[in-house]
């Protein structure tokens, strides 16, 4: 199967890095025409650069805005009208005691990790319809089912998005447009991989070794039995973007090496 998204264009938010970076490399990889989103222009300018250098013919722009905002929402839309496919990326994450979290907190990471992809697939749905053929993919995660107890904050937002996707997929029925949520388990983004960097030292393991060390530890359940890189949840996210995901819609679609223990 080779994936061709030649003529489509797709929108990966928070992607100057990480899962989002990956994700718009596999989809430009692809032939889709991407834009890129990043809350600074600094960091959008360097995505969108390594990206045209990393991938022969791409078709790449860039697009600054905080999307955890109305505002930065609007901004999005006004650069970009209109997407083929919008692959809701961006988010946040940090481990925090459920009693130490004020309310102001719990306001930030609903506003970054929901809101944003509620505004987005409300605004660009409507002209997918209209074409008959649109994909939106919000990024859940394990932590949506296997809810970690230092962060109750963070999961909550990714239940949530699994939901919005679900409902979303069926009030879109019949349209064309097909909705999923994407559900990575542990990842070695460069944040993770900086939250390792102490442990690795004290230890003088490698990141990775770190990796492995972490999953065995916090995702007992992990069949894995590693993190993931970020190019292996890319390729399900491009896959769920693609033609050939016409008949896989509403689904939540893992890729957590098996660290929820059900089937």
């Amino acid at each position: 199967m080779q994936i061709d998204l030649t003529g489509l264009t797709a929108i990966v938010t928070g992607s100057t890095g990480g899962i989002g970076y990956a994700t718009a490399h596999g989809l430009a990889a692809s032939g889709a025409s991407v834009v890129v989103n990043g809350r600074t222009q600094g960091a959008v300018d360097k995505a969108v650069a390594t990206l045209d250098a990393a991938v022969h013919d791409a078709k790449v722009t860039g697009v600054a805005a905080d999307l955890g905002t109305p505002e930065g929402c609007d901004t999005l839309l006004a650069a970009v009208p209109q997407t083929d496919i919008l692959v809701n990326n961006v988010g946040i994450f940090g481990p925090q005691d459920f009693f130490d979290t004020p309310d102001s907190e719990w306001q930030r990471f609903f506003d970054v990790n929901i809101m944003s992809g509620v505004r987005l697939a409300r605004a660009y749905a409507p002209g997918m319809v209209e074409r008959k053929w649109g994909r939106i993919l919000f990024l859940a995660s394990e932590s949506a089912l296997n809810i970690p107890a230092d962060m109750i904050h963070y999961g909550f937002t990714k239940t949530a998005v699994m939901s919005i996707a679900r409902g979303l997929a069926k009030r879109l029925a019949g349209t064309g447009v097909n909705v999923n949520s994407i559900l990575p388990g542990p990842t070695l983004s460069e944040g993770v991989a900086e939250m390792l960097r102490g442990d690795a030292e004290k230890t003088g393991k490698t990141i990775e070794e770190a990796g492995v060390d972490f999953v065995k530890s916090h995702r007992p359940s992990s069949i894995l039995q590693r993190m993931a890189t970020v190019d292996e949840v890319a390729n399900m996210i491009v896959y769920a973007a693609s033609r050939e995901a016409s008949a896989t819609t509403g689904a939540a679609l893992r890729v957590d090496g098996g660290v929820v223990d059900t089937i």
